[in-house]
């Protein structure tokens, strides 16, 4: 539970609930650039131009979440680096806490795909950019598939109806903003590193087994051996090598 004081208390947050948008990260940075000073949260009924990893669409019609999180400076830039493993653990506990009793499994994917019986059932999308002001303006965007998912996806995806779970967006958001708030508080500015490793080790998929991970310019496939002090994949290869991998799409060969 998030402690009554605090950077990243429960009072730290704002909310702002909007209509049909392009985008709540773009509209948490036009904010942050028209000068807010962060803690703000954004949600939506429907996106008009949503978007995920590497700029891909992601499927943005009524009846899903739609939430984006502004952070002004909320670290320093080398202690930035394990923040996407927090924000997951965040989004973990809120669809484990909306799921009926004898769902599958909600697992994290390294960094922070949220599985449901390993089927992805959230997006994250992370941006940051340099103000004018020399401030650093960070948004996390989440997506969690409620009623919608999509059709075309490279990889399994799920929703939660499909697990008798009828949540409003509204129902699942309370739960999102009571959640990043312990989880940021834990995570402390970066700070808290060792403690968000352990509890995104607790709750992950697949340690231990065959992966391929694919990388802008190639693929590489051994055992998922978990993460390091910084959130970095550890991948395995055949010959014993542990390579550490910033960033990368995640299959796993048992489901995918």
């Amino acid at each position: 539970m998030a402690r009554s004081s605090g950077r990243f208390s429960l009072e730290a947050f704002r909310h702002e609930p909007l209509g049909d948008v392009g985008s709540t990260n773009t509209e948490c940075l036009a904010r942050a650039r028209a000068g807010d000073p962060g803690g703000l949260w954004l949600t939506a009924t429907r996106q008009t131009s949503g978007r995920g990893r590497r700029g891909r669409a992601w499927t943005s019609e009524a009846g899903n979440l739609y939430a984006s999180l502004l952070l002004v400076d909320p670290a320093p830039m080398e202690r930035l680096g394990p923040l996407p493993l927090a924000v997951a653990l965040a989004v973990h506990a809120t669809i484990r806490a909306v799921l009926p009793p004898g769902a599958d499994p909600v697992e994290v994917k390294w960094p922070n795909d949220i599985l449901i019986g390993r089927r992805k059932t959230c997006g994250i999308l992370i941006e940051a950019e340099k103000l004018l002001d020399g401030r650093q303006a960070l948004v996390i965007g989440i997506g969690i598939n409620i009623r919608h998912m999509p059709e075309d996806a490279a990889y399994p995806v799920t929703r939660l109806e499909d697990h008798c779970c009828f949540a409003s967006p509204e129902e699942v958001f309370a739960h999102l903003f009571n959640r990043m708030a312990e989880v940021l508080e834990a995570w402390d500015e970066g700070r808290g590193v060792a403690e968000i490793s352990r509890r995104w080790l607790g709750a992950a998929c697949g340690i231990g087994e065959a992966v391929t991970v694919n990388l802008p310019d190639r693929s590489l496939s051994g055992r998922f051996a978990g993460i390091d002090a910084q959130g970095l994949l550890q991948l395995e290869t055949g010959s014993g090598q542990v390579l550490s991998i910033a960033a990368g799409d995640v299959f796993f060969a048992r489901t995918e």
